[in-house]
C-alpha cells in the first residue's frame, strides 16, 4: 500500500495542490476532512475530487481537523483547513455507497441501504461517514448491521459543525452535501482493519431513570422534564445549549452496576417539550448518569484507543482518528496532546488523519459496532 498525507491550511481554492495525483487509480482511497463552511465555497473540495477520477473519494465536515506527525508537521487539531489521505491499495478492491437522510426516522433504512450497496463477496469492512444533525446513530449502526454479514468491521463517525450544530456535509457526488450517508467498503484476504475506542470520562451525581423518550429524545429522567434537570446542573451555562450540554453527556447502562455502558451527548434541544435530542438512542427504562471530565483521563483514554487499535498494523498504515467534539471542547489548548498521544502509541509508518465529530461508530471492544460519544475512536487500515 501506498500512502500519502497532507494538510492544506486555509481550505485554500486549489484544493488538490500538494497531492500525490500519481496515487489516482480504482484501488486508490481519498479521505478529505474539513469546515463546514465548504458548503458556501466548494470549490476546493470539487477540485480535488476532480483530480482523482478514478479512485474512491469520501470525506465530511469537522469540529476540528485532526492531523498526525507527517513530513515536518507536527501532530495536532487544525479548523479551517483540509486533511486529505490518499492511500492506494496494492490487492484491496474497493466501493463506495450513499443514500439520503433527511430526519432521524431515516436512520435505519440509510444504513439498510448502504449496506447493501456493499455487501458482496470478500467484503471485509466498511468505513461511514454520515450527515452530524439528521441522523440517529445507533439506528443507522443497526440497519447496517441487519444485512452486512458477520464479521465485517463497521467504523466511522457523524460529521461535525463547531460547536454550533446548524449543518453539516458529507462528499457526495464530489460535491459536500447535507443530508447524505455515505461508506466505503474494503474486500480482499490482504486488508487488515483495526479498531479501538475509549474515553476517559467519570460518572458523578445520582443515577436517574429515564421515564419517557422515543427513539433518540429523551423527555424525562424520574419523571421529571430532562431539559429542566439538565438545565438546573448546568447553572449558568444552561444559556449555551446544545453546546455547553457537551461538557456533561450522559452514561446509560440497562442495570445498577457498570455493566455494558453507552455515552450519548446532545445535539438539540426544545424548550417546548421540555426535550433533548441526542445522536443516538435513549431508551426507556435504561439507566442514566451525567459524567465529567479530567483532562489527563481524556488524553490517557485516547492513548488507550490506539493501543487497541493498533493490534493489526504492519508497515504503511492509515490511521482514522475520530473524537468527539465535546472532548475538544473540555480539552480546549490541550486537544493537541490527544493527538500526539495517539501517534506516539502508534507504531512507526502509520499516517493519522480524522477529525472531531459529533458522534463515533466503532464496536466497543470486539463484535458488533455501535455509535459511542465523548470517545477517541481508531481504525487502522493497511495491507499484509
Amino acid at each position: 500500500m501506498e500512502l500519502r498525507s497532507v494538510r492544506l491550511e486555509g481550505a485554500r481554492s486549489d484544493g488538490a495542490s500538494g497531492l500525490p495525483l500519481g496515487l489516482d487509480s480504482e484501488q486508490t482511497l481519498v479521505l478529505v476532512f474539513g469546515p463546514s463552511n465548504l458548503l458556501d465555497r466548494p470549490g476546493p473540495v470539487i477540485d480535488l475530487a476532480r483530480a482523482f477520477p478514478r479512485s474512491r473519494v469520501i470525506g465530511c465536515s469537522t469540529a476540528g481537523e485532526i492531523f498526525g506527525s507527517q513530513g515536518g508537521q507536527r501532530a495536532g487539531v487544525g479548523d479551517d483547513s483540509l486533511v486529505v489521505a490518499v492511500a492506494r491499495f496494492a490487492a484491496t478492491r474497493l466501493a463506495t455507497a450513499s443514500a439520503p437522510i433527511s430526519a432521524a426516522d431515516q436512520s435505519f433504512a440509510a444504513g439498510e441501504a448502504i449496506g447493501r450497496q456493499l455487501a458482496g463477496e470478500g467484503l471485509r469492512g466498511v468505513h461511514v461517514l454520515s450527515d452530524g444533525l439528521l441522523v440517529n446513530g445507533s439506528e443507522l449502526v443497526r440497519g447496517l448491521s441487519s444485512v452486512l454479514p458477520a464479521g465485517v468491521v463497521v467504523t466511522g463517525g457523524l460529521a461535525g459543525d463547531g460547536d454550533r450544530f446548524v449543518r453539516t456535509w458529507v462528499l457526495h457526488d464530489g460535491a459536500p452535501s447535507s443530508g447524505h450517508v455515505t461508506a466505503v467498503g474494503f474486500y480482499g484476504e490482504r486488508v487488515a482493519i483495526g479498531h479501538g475506542s475509549a474515553g476517559g470520562w467519570d460518572p458523578f451525581g445520582p443515577r436517574r431513570l429515564v421515564t419517557r423518550s422515543k427513539g433518540n429524545i429523551l423527555y424525562e429522567l424520574d419523571g421529571k422534564p430532562a431539559l429542566e434537570l439538565y438545565k438546573q446542573y448546568l447553572g449558568d451555562r444552561a444559556d449555551g445549549l446544545p453546546a455547553t450540554g457537551l461538557l456533561f453527556p450522559l452514561a446509560l447502562s440497562r442495570d445498577e452496576g457498570e455493566g455494558r455502558r453507552v455515552v450519548r451527548t446532545i445535539l438539540a434541544v426544545d424548550e417546548a417539550t421540555q426535550s433533548l435530542t441526542f445522536a443516538g438512542d435513549i431508551p426507556t427504562g435504561a439507566q442514566a448518569q451525567l459524567m465529567k471530565a479530567q483532562l489527563d483521563r481524556l488524553i490517557e483514554g485516547a492513548e488507550d484507543a490506539a493501543g487497541r487499535a493498533r493490534t493489526l498494523v504492519a508497515g504503511d498504515t492509515l490511521a482514522v482518528a475520530i473524537s468527539c467534539v465535546g472532548r475538544r471542547l473540555v480539552l480546549r489548548d490541550r486537544s493537541d496532546e490527544e493527538v500526539e498521544a495517539v501517534q506516539e502509541a502508534l507504531p512507526a509508518g502509520a499516517q493519522v488523519v480524522g477529525f472531531y465529530s459529533y458522534g463515533e461508530l466503532s464496536p466497543s471492544a470486539s463484535g458488533d459496532c455501535d455509535l459511542h460519544n465523548q470517545t477517541m475512536t481508531l481504525t487502522t487500515i493497511c495491507e499484509r
